[in-house]
């Protein structure tokens, strides 16, 4: 994991680097591939009042980031808030990895027997042929569409030349593809 500690607008101290470092070292019992942590620490005065705002950047393998940012008087008790907030979200994260199950069918038992005897059975696919022989015209497809109830699509070339797809939809409208 490459850690980056920087300080804005405010000189860091060692202890304060340390103690950051020492921060960063914790989130690896989570086992997450983090590839880059940065903890970058401000000061900020507004309306005559000092505070530090430390915001941690977590970047995991997976291209998932987590950004926290905290505000506080004390920058100690900024980072301590910051980092539990970081180890929440990672938490979650692993949570999430862990409970995301790929379902086979080794897994599935008795409904995975019923579908693979179903697949062992012989199948017949039967070929057919597509009549593209004739370019159609768009109301000529609306038309065929139109004349036979059951069909749902009609695929045809158009006089460019391009295959064309026309489909019912739902709204009693006809798209195109």
């Amino acid at each position: 994991m490459n850690k980056s500690i920087t300080g804005r607008h405010f000189e860091l101290t060692d202890a304060i680097k340390a103690y950051a470092d020492a921060l960063l070292d914790g989130l690896n019992k989570y086992n997450l591939d983090i590839t880059s942590a940065n903890v970058v620490i401000s000061a900020n005065e507004k309306n005559g009042k000092k505070g530090f705002t430390v915001e941690f950047i977590v970047n995991l393998k997976d291209k998932n980031t987590i950004v926290i940012t905290q505000v506080d008087k004390d920058v100690y008790a900024a980072m301590d808030v910051a980092s539990e907030r970081v180890k929440k979200g990672l938490r979650r994260h692993k949570e999430k990895i862990k409970d995301h199950k790929v379902m086979s069918f080794k897994d599935m038992g008795e409904e995975a027997e019923a579908v693979s005897e179903i697949a062992t059975e012989d199948i017949e696919i039967v070929p057919m042929d597509l009549e593209l022989h004739k370019p159609l015209d768009f109301e000529e497809a609306i038309d065929a569409l139109r004349e036979e109830k059951k069909r749902q699509f009609i695929v045809f070339n158009d006089y460019d030349g391009n295959m064309r797809v026309m489909y019912k939809r739902a709204d009693g409208k006809f798209g195109l593809y």
